[in-house]
């Protein structure tokens, strides 16, 4: 197969499989604005409303916000690679795709494409469920009888029923158009914005530096500062996760050449700013010391300020923030089983397209009832589990494949280039690598048991291939 991105053979203007057949194709609707927002709305979300307090404890105190701006510069990095393959290899997919088309050409070159696949069934939905999870501790901030009325109805596991309940409504809310689907995720994303601004200001405005006091040695460098600098990134990150959210509808991009680049540097580095900023804003006002305790602590944050009634209202915009972000990335991510599918490389089934409304219907419905799942898996687990098990295939395996790229297919064009090459490529492969040496046994082993069984997945996989053909 050729190195570069080759289209489907056309029909009529459609793409056609291997029996000839017209199949309904995908609409490309999606600007820069689409796009921009798709990626906020994925990277803020529910993110930083549940993970302050995990993120102060990783190293008790504030000092943690150096982990912010480290893991801001190794995204951006990691960023600049995203936007030249994404550029190079627009497609369906995000990693799948680029691994498929750099690697494909080679005897092995099925295998990590496959890995990939594996891992993001268990990775990426990990990494949805934990935004359901954390949302309903600010439901039940709104509806503090919840757990009674939950006991009283018999309903069994509680709140973690209602998380996989909302899971299935976004699910099929985004069972319509793309073009339908891209400006719902501005109307969503606009809420987002207004509801991080509306933090800044009240924090700002009533800034109390004080209270961010660094306790005794909080830069004391030694190995139990490294774990601690690590698990703070490890958080950090995954906030920033979704900065390569529209790579993965590279299919439905307008001028994915220009539009993937720009989408992707744009909403690192406003989040980025949004991020930092907020943080400040909240451990301003709420004690790190207490923040670091709470479950809701945005919530607390606006109660501290205006009262309860006040911080209820607020309440509503951060689950409108939360549902933005589930929505987002149940959308990009639904993309990547049903491009495996498409070019025979996963379960047939999941190439399915719905002949009217054009969009992925198998791999959306899936993808949304696995994410219910592991809406029963506690929130420090899925969101650990979530960033470490897709370093090595995913990130690792990506800063590979553009240097592959660039030195043995020289024909492929690159609309755009990563400035300062290799340097930022570079920058990233060592914080990756930094992020997993620091996961700790248990996540080192969970990610390398997820590896080995999609090797032999893979045997088994190729060797029922072969049989059939």
């Amino acid at each position: 197969m050729s190195g570069g991105f080759q289209p489907p053979p056309l029909a009529n203007g459609r793409p056609v499989n291997s029996s000839n057949h017209a199949t309904p194709r995908l609409d490309r609707s999606l600007g820069l604005l689409q796009a921009t927002a798709l990626n906020v709305a994925n990277m803020v979300g529910i993110g930083p409303f549940i993970t302050i307090p995990l993120f102060i404890a990783s190293m008790n105190g504030p000092q943690a916000l150096v982990g912010w701006v480290i893991a801001a510069a190794l995204v951006l990095c990691d960023g600049l690679v995203w936007s030249e393959l994404g550029a190079a290899l627009p497609g369906s997919g995000g990693t799948y795709h680029f691994l498929k088309e750099i690697f494909g050409r080679y005897r092995w070159g099925r295998l990590l494409p496959f890995l990939f696949i594996w891992q993001f069934l268990i990775s990426g939905t990990l990494e949805v469920a934990s935004g359901y999870i954390g949302s309903m501790d600010y439901v039940k901030y709104v509806f503090p009888d919840l757990d009674g009325l939950i006991v009283l109805g018999g309903v069994p596991c509680g709140g973690k029923i209602l998380a996989a309940a909302g899971c299935v409504l976004i699910t099929l809310s985004l069972c319509r158009r793309i073009a339908v689907v891209g400006w719902l995720a501005v109307v969503l994303c606009t809420g987002t914005i207004v509801t991080v601004l509306t933090v800044i200001v009240a924090g700002l405005t009533h800034f109390d530096a004080s209270l961010l006091k660094m306790p005794p040695d909080a830069f004391r460098f030694d190995w139990t500062f490294a774990l601690g600098l690590g698990a703070a990134m490890r958080i950090a990150v995954y906030d920033y996760l979704g900065y390569y959210n529209i790579c993965h509808l590279g299919d439905e991009v307008r001028d994915p050449g220009r539009t993937i680049p720009r989408a992707v540097i744009i909403s690192v580095l406003l989040v980025a700013a949004i991020y930092l900023t907020m943080n400040i804003s909240i451990i301003a006002v709420v004690p790190w010391q207490e923040a670091m305790k709470s479950t809701n602590v945005a919530a607390l944050f606006m109660e501290r300020l205006f009262g309860r009634n006040v911080a209820v209202g607020f309440t509503w915009l951060i689950i409108w923030t939360s549902v933005a972000c589930l929505f987002a990335i149940t959308l990009g991510y639904s993309r990547i089983p049903y491009a495996a599918a498409k070019a025979g490389d996963f379960f047939r089934v999941f190439g399915y397209v719905h002949p009217t409304q054009h969009y992925p219907a198998v791999s959306l419905l899936a993808l949304g009832g696995l994410t219910a799942v592991f809406c029963f898996v506690p929130l420090d687990t899925l969101i650990s589990a979530a960033v470490t098990v897709r370093i090595l295939v995913q990130f690792v395996g990506q800063i590979v494949a553009l240097h592959v790229l660039r030195t043995k297919q020289p024909g492929v064009p690159l609309p755009f280039r990563m400035w300062l090459y290799p340097i930022p490529s570079a920058v990233a492969l060592v914080g990756w690598i930094f992020l997993w040496a620091t996961s700790g046994w248990v996540l080192l082993l969970a990610g390398a048991g997820v590896i080995v069984s999609g090797c032999v997945m893979f045997v088994l996989w190729q060797a029922a291939a072969s049989k059939r053909g």
